[in-house]
């Protein structure tokens, strides 16, 4: 069993910050990439940012140069700094972890965090 526990979601005002934090914990799992993806009220989940074991990160385009993601290896924590916050970034953020378990390839995602950015 792999659990993943998302912290961080809340109201922030257009212009601030939030810092999303996922801490993955349970069975024996060898971490691969780590993520984070969001959706908005009527639309599809659509990735967000996205970090290699090797620390290679990728981030969508409306996020660029506004959001970080990093990871704490030690600490099996992806985290998501995001600055410069938007309205149209109001959505649920939800982490995911890819990977091998088992022997065999598996994805899991947190529970979602609801981030709420005011105009």
């Amino acid at each position: 069993q792999v659990q993943l526990v998302e912290s961080g979601g809340g109201l922030v005002q257009a212009g601030g910050s939030l810092r999303l934090s996922c801490a993955v914990s349970g069975s024996v799992f060898r971490i691969d990439a780590m993520g984070w993806y969001r959706q908005a009220p009527g639309k599809q989940r659509e990735v967000v940012a996205t970090i290699t074991s090797g620390g290679s990160t990728n981030y969508a385009g409306a996020v660029k140069g506004r959001f970080t993601i990093s990871r704490d290896s030690a600490k099996n924590t992806v985290y998501l700094q995001m600055d410069s916050l938007k309205f149209e970034d109001t959505a649920v953020y939800y982490c995911n972890v890819a990977g091998v378990r088992l022997g065999m390839s598996r994805a899991y995602w947190g529970r979602g965090s609801q981030v709420t950015v005011s105009s």
